[in-house]
């Protein structure tokens, strides 16, 4: 049998998009120096955890979606560890032309 969702958790989910969207617009006009990027990934992380445990149904699921959900996160952090050890070390060795 499936789970049926308040049609109310959907409604605040999108307004706490919405806020989030308007907060991101507006801070975008703020100058906070080195910490709008910090500032501005926050609020997109938020949103993202948002998505993803509303209307993903990540909340209330089995274990194995949870596990699921997890493997991607670290799949994502392995490849941009990889990028950014790749990034990192450019400048390591000298390139003879």
């Amino acid at each position: 049998m499936e789970k049926v969702v308040d049609p109310r958790i959907y409604v605040r989910t999108c307004a706490a998009l919405l806020v989030l969207l308007g907060l991101t617009w507006a801070i975008a006009y703020v100058d906070l120096g080195p910490f709008n990027l910090i500032v501005a990934l926050a609020i997109a992380i938020t949103k993202a955890l948002i998505i993803a445990l509303f209307f993903m149904h990540i909340k209330g699921s089995s274990r194995l979606l949870h596990l699921a959900a997890v493997a991607g996160l670290m799949w994502l952090l392995i490849l941009v560890s990889l990028t950014l050890g790749d990034y990192f070390t450019r400048g390591w060795v000298p390139l003879n032309h």
